[in-house]
């Protein structure tokens, strides 16, 4: 089939941080757990201190996971990674002064919570 140029595509990009109100789109992925296949994207407020993250916006999402309700946020053993790297963020400070700004992905991995029925690979 035949195709027909018809000049530059340029698309415009929608999920600019100008189209979210002051807010930061937040990716979070909780590793290993399949019943959540992917991250979840959040519009947060950049001065929302990461223990609020946790303890207020978490639960709405992951509160039917099983291993969810078995989950310390002090106590379980949890490997964090923010865009790829491993860190350690501050409950106390907001999620700007942990580095995370518009799009970044945060990535935990719970190793002693391995799963549904223990299948987390």
């Amino acid at each position: 089939m035949a195709t027909k140029f018809i000049g530059k595509y340029e698309p415009e990009s929608k999920d600019r941080i100008e189209n979210f109100h002051g807010n930061i789109v937040v990716y979070v992925g909780w590793d290993r757990h399949r019943m959540i296949n992917s991250a979840m994207a959040f519009p947060l407020p950049p001065a929302m201190p990461f223990g609020a993250l946790l303890n207020d916006v978490l639960p709405s999402c992951y509160k039917d996971h099983p291993d969810f309700e078995k989950l310390d946020w002090n106590e379980t053993e949890i490997n964090w990674q923010l865009n790829g790297k491993p860190f350690t963020p501050n409950i106390e400070k907001s999620l700007e002064e942990n580095g995370i700004d518009h799009k970044s992905l945060i990535q935990f991995e719970t190793p002693t919570l391995r799963g549904l029925n223990g299948l987390g690979m």
